[in-house]
């Protein structure tokens, strides 16, 4: 029976995530703690891979515990400390510096900064998608963490068969309601996917063909009970869902059974 067996949260976005053993709904509908803070320009713009390869060269770690994010360069030694409430001007100095570009660092408690603010509940992907995926690249430093780590996807699903998520969309305006434990979700479309993936998480080096990879492979593999309108392209991979405020407190643990009502 399908279960999650994987909890990935992104406390800055765009930067490293945390593996839990258990994660709350937040008030508005998020994974606690997930995307709460968030790197702007002065334009207001996000500052993120998608347009500051920089970023990937951040390897980011945390003691939530605490309240404190630890920062370092790839390949160096030095390790910089940050509490992310009382010394958030120092840790926006440290990133600003390093991006080379000035910046604001934002907070938001209540549902983070998503991707796509129609769908501000977790992503979902099933570990034999990631796998599946995997497989299409012949080339040995791209393993499943690495995939992992480009997909930059909340909440990992064991123990179904290959693109299992995908039934969780319908149509344009619809959505599929299903469970992770006592967790209500609505899944909503398929998560169209940017130049982060085809670059390697801890360099930022594109893997030459990535998105023309992916995508042949991906229209090849598409399972034919899926709901094609939603595929305008086929770089699309996980999908994006709604998590309904009632839910708000709730917890999500491992090996939590996940039921499609």
């Amino acid at each position: 029976m399908a279960r999650l067996s994987r909890i990935l949260i992104f406390p800055i976005k765009s930067l490293d995530p945390i593996a839990l053993n258990e994660v709350e709904i937040s008030a508005g509908g998020s994974l606690k703690g997930d995307r709460e803070f968030a790197m702007f320009d002065q334009q207001g713009k996000f500052v993120n891979g998608k347009h500051n390869p920089k970023i990937h060269l951040i390897r980011s770690s945390y003691n939530l515990g605490d309240r404190q994010v630890s920062l370092q360069i790839q390949k160096q030694n030095e390790v910089f400390t940050f509490h992310l409430d009382q010394q958030r001007e120092a840790l926006t100095n440290w990133l600003s510096e390093f991006l080379g570009q000035p910046l604001d660092l934002r907070q938001n408690t209540m549902n983070g900064f998503p991707d796509d603010p129609d769908a501000w509940g977790a992503t979902v992907v099933s570990e034999a998608s990631l796998k599946t995926v995997q497989s299409w690249y012949d080339q040995p430093s791209l393993d499943l963490e690495q995939i992992r780590r480009r997909f930059r996807t909340n909440l990992e699903i064991a123990d179904t068969e290959t693109f299992w998520e995908d039934q969780l969309f319908a149509k344009s305006g619809e959505t599929v309601p299903f469970k992770i434990g006592d967790v209500q979700f609505l899944g909503t479309n398929p998560c169209q996917r940017c130049p982060v993936p085809t670059r390697d998480a801890f360099t930022g080096a594109v893997y030459p063909e990535f998105q023309k990879i992916f995508t042949r492979s991906r229209e090849s593999s598409l399972p034919t009970n899926v709901e094609r309108s939603r595929f305008n392209h086929f770089y699309r991979f996980a999908i994006n869902t709604r998590i309904p405020l009632t839910e708000a407190g709730k917890v999500l643990k491992l090996n939590d059974f996940v039921f499609k009502q």
